[in-house]
């Protein structure tokens, strides 16, 4: 059937899709506008499909924030010359606007919401892939509700955003300074009592096996020492086999290198003392916590250094951080 000019561009309007693709689909539904509609959205179901294993690392991350609630969410694509396109940012505002209004439990439910053009989030995204040949993807959406919010997205590029909950009203400026500092320093929890217990578990498990190491290490460079031959010589097999070959070291020093660095490896494992390896354990999994919760990190907008739990207390006592959630594109 004919397709008239002016048919392809009521669809366009409708649709934001290229001239042909509105011609194509136009012709395929026989001239009808709901299922040429369909038809293209099913074009950006199959663009995605084929572009399933591409990755998402740029687009943008945008926060939104009313009354006590805020949520954060990030419409990924695969270039930056998609991401500043004005359809693309328009959409990403448009999930957002719809996140905050609908403030669905978890990304899942956020898809099906419908949003102020009548389209489900899911829709939107499918036909801005289609129109785009991109892969786009939701990335990431989180909510808090609290007593005080407070939001900060890194504006140079926008794919860096957080969200934090408050025990109640937060000053701006603070609030804002401590988005700032979940987004540069990206700590792992609010405080070291409720970081996750694998994380806990891990970093102390690294710290133990660190210890016992350094330990059995200066026991051998001792030993080594001891015999007249330079530790930094026989640190590996390959280190000593290329000293040797230098004539840094004889053939029989090698030889009685390898042998003291198996015996006194070997007797120094057996004998270590348990509470000191505990203790400088305990030491690392402390320095840890003050380096990766964000009580206990140094506040990056303060001059003396404090912690973030000082610099909070020095504002209001009573002030507290309940919850947070930081999303980045770039990691």
């Amino acid at each position: 059937m004919e397709i008239k000019a002016a048919d392809v561009a009521k669809l366009r309007k409708m649709t934001g899709a290229g001239m042909m693709d509105c011609k194509k689909a136009l012709v395929e539904a026989e001239g009808d506008f709901d299922r040429a509609q369909e038809i293209i959205r099913e074009k950006g179901k199959l663009v995605a499909a084929k572009r399933a294993d591409r990755e998402t690392s740029e687009g943008a991350v945008l926060s939104r924030i009313e009354g006590n609630k805020a949520i954060l969410v990030a419409l990924g694509c695969e270039t930056d010359f998609v991401s500043q396109n004005a359809e693309f940012q328009a959409l990403a505002k448009a999930i957002a606007d719809t996140a905050i209004k609908c403030f669905p439990e978890n990304k899942e439910a956020l898809m099906g919401c419908k949003m102020a053009d009548g389209q489900t989030v899911e829709e939107a995204i499918s036909q801005q892939t289609g129109k785009s040949g991109e892969k786009h993807d939701l990335v990431f959406y989180a909510r808090l509700e609290a007593p005080g919010l407070a939001t900060y997205i890194h504006t140079i590029n926008g794919k860096l955003g957080a969200i934090v909950a408050f025990n109640k009203e937060v000053p701006a400026e603070l609030g804002k300074g401590i988005g700032m500092q979940i987004v540069s320093m990206n700590p792992v929890s609010v405080s070291p009592a409720d970081c996750p217990a694998e994380v806990v578990e891990n970093e102390r498990k690294v710290a133990i096996e660190k210890t016992k190491d350094e330990q059995i290490q200066k026991a051998v460079d001792a030993a080594l020492r001891k015999a007249g031959i330079n530790p930094a010589h026989c640190d590996s097999e390959d280190h000593i086999e290329s000293n040797t070959a230098k004539g840094w070291l004889t053939p029989e020093q090698a030889q009685q290198a390898r042998e003291i660095i198996k015996t006194v490896s070997a007797e120094k494992a057996a004998n270590l003392p348990e509470q000191m390896i505990q203790n400088i354990a305990n030491g690392r999994v402390a320095k840890f916590f003050k380096e990766n919760t964000l009580e206990e990190q140094e506040y990056q907008m303060s001059d003396d250094k404090k912690s973030v739990k000082d610099a909070i207390a020095a504002v209001d006592k009573e002030l507290k951080v309940l919850k947070f959630y930081r999303c980045s594109l770039a990691d």
